[in-house]
């Protein structure tokens, strides 16, 4: 992975030697084809995220549902079961990695219980986030979590929910809005869902449009294509719902002739790949076009710690570090100032430069599980047999969710919760 040299007057993660341990780990998971100058995953992060099921339970019944049939009737695991597994969690990982604190939705957990656990994760070193619909994410509970430590809130919001009187996804801006306006000013960065179907690819465009103008508050959108799996009750995948097709439409609506997919590479490239947007009032400028400077980037920060939550002051950090350096003065000053160039009016007009990373994430069908994907997966769930594909976990998730679970030491011997059940059982 060649020398890196350390950028200066950035803080770095306390336990380098750690992390450089862990980072090597990733790289030596990943399959050889994979293991490229462009690769996220063994470069700087040890894992894209991690899924930590705090419930099965929902309070939506959506056309495309990644839980089982008997997720309703699943207990809630207790609370040192799910601390047990944040701390596997950071064992497995090490610091800085997002948890993504979901369910079904986390919010249909004991209030006082979600804000204990989003407080565990970060005293752990980790970043927590929470996946819900926002049905229950009310401003004064995502004040409370983000007291505890809570990192962003991804709202997922999309017509396959059946929301009454709200039959489109333009329809369904109403609901964002109102959304963003509940986590505005607060010290949380804010991402928004979309699963994407044959009825509404065609709304893509709009909905990227709808996320640049609202990319003051919004700093990730993710477009998740079909899958079918879990309980969903769509069966059938549509043959031209392709991450291409998702990607073409995003294009569209930010009004670039071309994006960046291809700079990043995070895992699989059949799984995931993202862009990453400067954005003014008008305008979407790709800030990945650069795949060298993008790839010296990965190796000379991979210890750097970035905080999304506010993207200007990260933004002016690193950029007043990187430029002490002769490379980054020189290749990486000449990159700034062409970006700097192209969004001119705006500045000149003191317009806010925003930013804005759109995401698409290719799940597979539960009955065509590829290997080669599973081995180089980025988004893992902890189960109790340690971390586990995302796809693999939703093709088979009662084998997951109707295990029993081992306890900590009790007086009486080892003990174990039935989720069926709810009862604490001695062996």
């Amino acid at each position: 992975m060649g020398n890196r040299q350390k950028p200066r007057a950035l803080p770095e993660y306390e336990n380098v030697q750690e992390r450089e341990v862990l980072l090597r780990r990733t790289w030596e998971r990943l399959d050889p084809a994979f293991r490229t100058p462009n690769q996220v995953l063994g470069r700087r992060s040890t894992i894209g995220c991690v899924a930590l099921e705090i419930t099965q339970r929902c309070n939506l019944d959506c056309t495309l549902c990644y839980l089982s049939e008997n997720s309703e009737s699943v207990r809630d695991l207790p609370i040192e079961v799910l601390f047990n597994r944040i701390d596997r969690i950071r064992e497995t990982y090490g610091p800085g990695v997002g948890v993504q604190v979901t369910g079904g939705d986390p919010t249909l957990r004991k209030r006082r219980e979600l804000v204990e656990i989003v407080r565990r994760i970060g005293e752990r070193d980790l970043r927590p986030s929470l996946l819900t619909n926002g049905i229950r994410a009310t401003r004064d509970l995502l004040e409370e979590l983000a007291a505890a430590g809570l990192f962003d809130v991804a709202f997922h919001v999309d017509t396959t929910q059946r929301r009454k009187k709200y039959p489109s996804e333009e329809s369904l801006n109403a609901i964002r809005e109102e959304y963003i306006e509940r986590a505005r000013g607060l010290p949380v960065a804010v991402i928004f869902n979309t699963s994407v179907h044959a009825g509404n690819l065609e709304e893509v465009p709009m909905l990227a449009r709808f996320f640049l103008r609202h990319s003051d508050v919004v700093g990730m959108a993710s477009f998740q294509t079909q899958a079918v799996t879990g309980r969903g009750e769509w069966r059938d995948r549509a043959p031209e719902l392709t991450p291409d097709a998702v990607a073409e439409r995003i294009r569209r609506g930010v009004g670039l002739a071309r994006l960046s997919w291809d700079t990043a590479l995070v895992g699989h490239p059949k799984c995931n790949r993202g862009v990453m947007l400067a954005t003014t009032r008008d305008q979407a400028i790709d800030v990945l076009t650069d795949r060298a400077l993008f790839e010296r980037f990965l190796e000379q920060f991979r210890h750097v710690p970035f905080d999304r939550r506010d993207v200007p002051r990260t933004a002016r950090q690193v950029i007043a570090a990187a430029l002490r350096e002769p490379y980054w003065l020189l290749r990486g000053g000449a990159f700034l100032a062409g970006k700097l160039w192209a969004a001119r009016k705006a500045l000149w007009r003191r317009e806010r430069v925003g930013k804005i990373t759109f995401f698409i994430h290719n799940f597979m069908d539960a009955s065509a599980l590829d290997p080669e994907r599973i081995r180089n997966c980025s988004f893992m769930v902890m189960t109790e047999e340690g971390p586990v594909s995302m796809c693999e976990v939703n093709s088979r998730r009662d084998d997951f969710i109707w295990k029993r679970v081992p306890l900590g030491a009790h007086p009486s011997g080892p003990r174990f919760f039935d989720p069926r059940t709810g009862r604490f059982e001695e062996a």
